[in-house]
């Protein structure tokens, strides 16, 4: 039986891999959960299920919860995380945590020798090299959620790394694919969370929706396989049935399909190579009238190229750009901004801090903090 612990239980993928987990109990076990300011949820989850430990952001929310469930054990904030993330009897850490948040307790849950579930895609974006090297070094396996990498994991399998001549990640082209640049003014965020396809978090959704999410794709695609940003493309595929693909040397590409449902993916990650039941829809490709494709516009999705060159320019780069993406899609999910001026506080970040190839963890976690403040001002028209 593989023992896990979930970081971000609450969320889209952590709700669904609670789903997996109860589906299989022969096979799974959570340990432990986080869970960030969704109290709510939590109180009515635990009236049905016991843990040996439940992280939460806040010390006030310890407290109330202690006294509802006074024989559950819970902790909380930034150490909290860390405390779960490394628990002794865990084999296996699921990140889902929302952004930068989730890359100390992925980088603890290495040091500590666990394996890595990750849908956490900021963790090697912002972080990728130091991550891979404390994978490599601490001899633990990181498996991705996320259906794009899952897709690229599976077509993988029995194949060498050395034979691929380019992967394609499929792209949705989010709540706002046919709209055009002008219609893009007025969207609202009811709009933006409007998902055709998926049922995400807001955060991401706004990603997809920006083509910033496919961006982090490709980014964290190039540190999960080793391969050079020019052997990764992207094309868009608004039915999202075909995931991802991987072309070998000789032309032939291996594609991975299934109807949009990201327990598959999960189940992947926690399970593979083992396959498992899952009620699933199934393709029935008798009904698929078409599956269709075309390239990224540069214009309407500018955001996309913005942070490709931003991660082919290397040093600190990324922390810029997912830094000010966070605080300026926060401040539109809050209406505090106008959607297409997240792309605005993104590239005058870019400007404002010069590159550094200093990639140490401290410096990550200062240069995050500074940039967020610089975009937060900067929203609030103090700078």
């Amino acid at each position: 039986m593989k023992k896990i612990v979930i970081l971000g239980a609450s969320g889209s993928i952590g709700t669904q891999t609670l789903e997996v987990v109860s589906k299989h109990p022969q096979e799974l076990a959570c340990l432990g959960i986080s869970i960030g300011k969704n109290i709510e949820w939590l109180i009515e989850h635990l009236k049905h299920q016991r843990y040996q430990w439940v992280c939460v952001q806040e010390e006030t929310s310890l407290i109330r919860l202690k006294a509802l469930y006074p024989h559950q054990s819970f902790t909380y904030g930034p150490q909290g995380l860390i405390d779960l993330a490394t628990l002794k009897d865990a084999d296996c850490v699921v990140t889902a945590l929302v952004g930068f948040s989730g890359l100390v307790p992925t980088l603890r849950a290495i040091e500590a020798g666990k394996d890595i579930a990750l849908a956490n895609k900021e963790t090697l974006v912002v972080a990728g090299q130091i991550v891979m090297e404390k994978v490599k070094e601490y001899g633990v396996r990181l498996t991705p959620i996320d259906s794009e990498h899952s897709a690229i994991f599976q077509a993988l399998q029995g194949n060498r790394i050395e034979d691929v001549s380019r992967l394609i990640i499929t792209a949705s082209g989010g709540s706002f694919r046919d709209k055009t640049r002008e219609e893009l003014k007025d969207v609202q965020v009811e709009d933006a969370l409007n998902h055709p396809n998926w049922k995400m978090g807001s955060k991401i959704t706004i990603d997809s929706a920006t083509l910033v999410n496919k961006a982090f794709e490709v980014i964290e695609a190039h540190w999960l396989f080793n391969l050079p940003f020019e052997k990764i493309e992207t094309i868009l595929h608004p039915e999202s049935i075909i995931h991802s693909m991987v072309e070998y040397k000789d032309g032939s590409i291996i594609a991975q399909l299934g109807s949009p449902d990201m327990r598959v993916p999960i189940q992947v990650a926690l399970c593979s190579p083992q396959r498992l039941d899952l009620d699933s829809q199934r393709l029935n490709f008798a009904q698929l009238k078409q599956l269709s494709f075309k390239a990224v516009d540069q214009d309407k999705y500018p955001l996309f190229d913005v942070m490709i060159q931003a991660a082919i320019e290397g040093g600190d780069r990324m922390v810029v750009a997912n830094a000010a993406n966070e605080v300026a899609v926060e401040a539109f999910l809050t209406k505090r901004l106008p959607y297409l001026e997240i792309e605005t506080h993104i590239i005058k970040a870019l400007e404002q801090f010069q590159k550094r190839d200093d990639l140490s963890l401290n410096h990550i976690l200062q240069l995050d903090q500074a940039v967020r403040q610089f975009v937060e001002s900067c929203i609030k028209g103090v700078i």
